[in-house]
């Protein structure tokens, strides 16, 4: 088994092995259990970790700040629009200086084109790990929560019918690493993904074919499709989410003619009913209610949302516990 990560860079699973991954898996759920127990959980005391947020953020930056208190340690949030990045400092300065106060740095950056970048600026700069809270193109620590809350429910992942399923939302125009996570790191456990979007909506080509990749190395499958109720029918797990066209259309408005288009691609009671009869709804959260899925079925018997939710904490802590501390 993997035991050193001490300083590795956590920006995308693709850049971790499956037996690092697995050994993050373990280490989570043996956090988890610990937390259920109460036992205490010291393992990075008087440790210090920055938290540099672009974006705004519920999940991610409450399971990071009480997840690192939890571990021993305290988290500096860093509302970089009250940093001197808002004058212009460059990535390079800012990964030294703050790789000198303290163990670790984390960073949400989902400005297209932009946010992966700058998190590998930051790595090839900084003294201590960089982790992703999100970019551009991934969102890892969402994804290893969701692979975990998978892991939690089936007894083998192996052909999973899981279905990755655009859906509609007019919040925001959301970043496409959600679903672009989920493709890529489905595959490597076995499990048969379906990405269902309408035209307009793609992924990167790079990224379809890492997917289908990782899907041959692995035994599981990887197919898209542009039809809805095909990608519902069947399956075991469905995670109906909306994301952007920032592979075809860099604007940032948030509704537009394509996108007001496709209203009727929403997770409703008649669609769950196309899935396995104990299929399981999916979000990474937050849900735009009304659009993207109907209350009775996001509050409903098939919805794991929210044990998907809780996961977030115990991965991130595993994630921490492993790249700042143990085996150098």
């Amino acid at each position: 088994m993997q035991t050193r990560f001490k300083g590795k860079h956590f920006i995308t699973l693709q850049d971790w092995t499956k037996e690092e991954i697995d050994t993050l898996l373990e280490v989570s759920f043996d956090l988890k259990k610990k937390f259920a127990m109460g036992i205490p959980t010291p393992y990075l005391p008087y440790q210090t970790m920055f938290l540099m947020f672009f974006e705004q953020s519920t999940r991610t930056r409450n399971s990071m700040e009480a997840g690192f208190a939890q571990l021993g340690g305290h988290a500096n949030y860093l509302d970089t629009s009250t940093m001197q990045i808002s004058h212009g400092e460059v990535a390079k300065d800012t990964a030294i200086i703050l790789s000198s106060y303290g163990h670790g740095i984390a960073c949400r950056n989902c400005f297209w084109e932009i946010g992966n970048k700058y998190l590998r600026e930051l790595a090839e700069h900084s003294s201590v790990p960089i982790m992703n809270l999100q970019c551009d193109l991934y969102h890892p620590m969402q994804g290893i929560a969701d692979l975990m809350t998978i892991k939690e429910k089936v007894e083998t992942t192996k052909n999973l019918k899981v279905s990755i399923i655009w859906a509609y939302a007019k919040s925001h125009k959301k970043p496409i690493s959600v679903p672009l996570t989920q493709a890529l790191l489905f595959p490597r456990y076995g499990m048969d993904v379906t990405l269902a979007y309408p035209e307009g909506y793609d992924l990167p080509d790079w990224a379809i074919e890492q997917a289908r990749e990782n899907a041959r190395q692995n035994g599981g499958s990887f197919r898209i499709t542009h039809n809805m109720e095909e990608a519902y029918k069947d399956a075991d797990v469905v995670i109906p989410k909306n994301w952007g066209s920032w592979v075809n259309n860099q604007s940032d408005a948030v509704i537009d003619d394509l996108l007001e288009s496709y209203k009727g691609w929403k997770c409703t009671e008649e669609m769950m009913a196309l899935a396995n009869e104990n299929v399981m709804y999916m979000h990474a959260l937050p849900a735009d209610r009304g659009n993207e899925v109907e209350d009775s079925v996001i509050d409903g018997p098939h919805s794991i949302v929210f044990d998907e939710a809780e996961n977030r904490i115990h991965t991130s802590k595993a994630v921490m516990v492993l790249t700042m501390g143990g085996k150098g």
